[in-house]
């Protein structure tokens, strides 16, 4: 079985949000395969089910007037930053009623990245996410629709992080957030993360990747 993979870029949160909805959609009614979206977004804070909004640091309106989009969206955990440098991912594929495990693969495949860079990286027990000691390299939050899943996981490659001090990251006292660049100590190119995490998502699920040449566009 193959999955496909769309390359869109910086695509702003909006256009990749409704994006997400129509592929979403095509692949529920079974008009194309199990989609992994990748891109990369300009500044943006999301808030995902379990967000009482307690982990924003300012009021929403700081955001705004300070250079970020902010979302109240329908995956599943609190509050993240997105932004330049770091690595998105959708993967849209079906999942039934298995979400658990689906999560748990998304987790196995980002331990495998980490390690094709020689990073020992974890999950933990009832946190989504991939963690480097007490740092977390990639947050996952999905939404299952029609046992389809979309949303998915952010994989900090060369982010700013300075710029998740304006929020509790996952609502998460205490723990600190890292990207591939600084625990290397050097630039980590992005077509480079984005070939390791496909070719780690298709061992993970046992599918065979198809990259699709045409790009994002006027599609939404």
């Amino acid at each position: 079985m193959e999955f496909w993979v769309e390359d869109l870029g910086l695509l702003p949160y909006g256009e990749a949000w409704a994006y997400q909805k129509r592929v979403h959609s095509e692949v529920v009614r079974g008009k194309r395969p199990p989609t992994l979206l990748l891109l990369e977004h300009p500044r943006v804070i999301t808030l995902g089910r379990k967000a009482t909004g307690e982990n924003l640091l300012f009021p929403e309106s700081w955001y705004r007037e300070n250079g970020f989009e902010l979302y109240w969206v329908e995956r599943g955990g609190d509050v993240t930053y997105h932004g330049p440098g770091q690595l998105v991912g959708y993967p849209i594929f079906p999942v039934g009623r298995e979400v658990r495990r689906f999560l748990r693969q998304i987790e196995e495949a980002m331990v495998r990245v980490a390690a094709s860079y020689g990073l020992k990286a974890y999950p933990t027990p009832g946190y989504a996410g991939v963690w480097v000691g007490e740092d977390k390299l990639c947050a996952i939050g999905v939404a299952v629709k029609e046992e389809v899943s979309f949303h998915g996981f952010a994989l900090n490659v060369s982010t700013d992080l300075n710029d998740f001090s304006v929020i509790i990251p996952c609502g998460l006292q205490g723990k600190g957030v890292t990207s591939l660049e600084r625990l290397l100590g050097r630039r980590v190119p992005m077509p480079e993360a984005k070939g390791r995490v496909v070719e780690a998502l298709a061992q993970v699920f046992g599918m065979e990747p198809r990259y699709r040449e045409e790009r994002h566009e006027a599609q939404v």
